[in-house]
C-alpha cells in the first residue's frame, strides 16, 4: 500500500486541486483516488487536512437535469417548512430547534 504524499498548507505543486477548487473550475474528480493531501497544522488539535487530485485526470461537472432541479427544490422546500405551523419561513430551519423561531420562542415562553 503506497502512501500519499504530504504538503504543508499553500505549499502543493501545480496541477493538483482540492474537490472546492475542482469545482470552482467547472470540473469534478471523476472517480480519481486521491493524489496527495495538504495538511495545516493547528495549535492544540490535530492537522487540518484536505484531499488534493490531478487536474487532468477530472471530468467536468455534470449538467443539472430537469429532475435533479426538481428535486433539490424540493428538499429545500422541506428544510424550509417548519413542522410546526407548516409554513415556508425562507430560510433553512435550524437543527438545534428543530422548527422555526416564532415557534421556538412561543414554545420556550410556554
Amino acid at each position: 500500500m503506497a502512501t500519499l504524499p504530504v504538503y504543508r498548507w499553500h505549499l502543493a505543486p501545480d496541477g493538483l486541486a482540492t474537490r472546492r477548487q475542482l469545482r470552482a473550475l467547472g470540473l469534478r474528480p471523476g472517480g480519481q483516488d486521491v493524489a496527495a493531501q495538504l495538511e495545516r497544522p493547528r495549535r492544540r488539535r490535530g492537522p487540518l487536512v484536505a484531499y488534493l487530485y490531478r487536474i487532468e485526470h477530472a471530468r467536468p461537472v455534470r449538467p443539472m437535469t430537469p429532475a435533479r432541479a426538481a428535486a433539490l427544490a424540493a428538499a429545500m422546500l422541506a428544510r424550509r417548512t417548519c413542522p410546526n405551523c407548516r409554513t415556508d419561513v425562507g430560510y433553512c430551519i435550524p437543527r438545534s430547534l428543530g422548527m422555526c423561531v416564532p415557534c421556538s420562542d412561543l414554545e420556550s415562553a410556554a
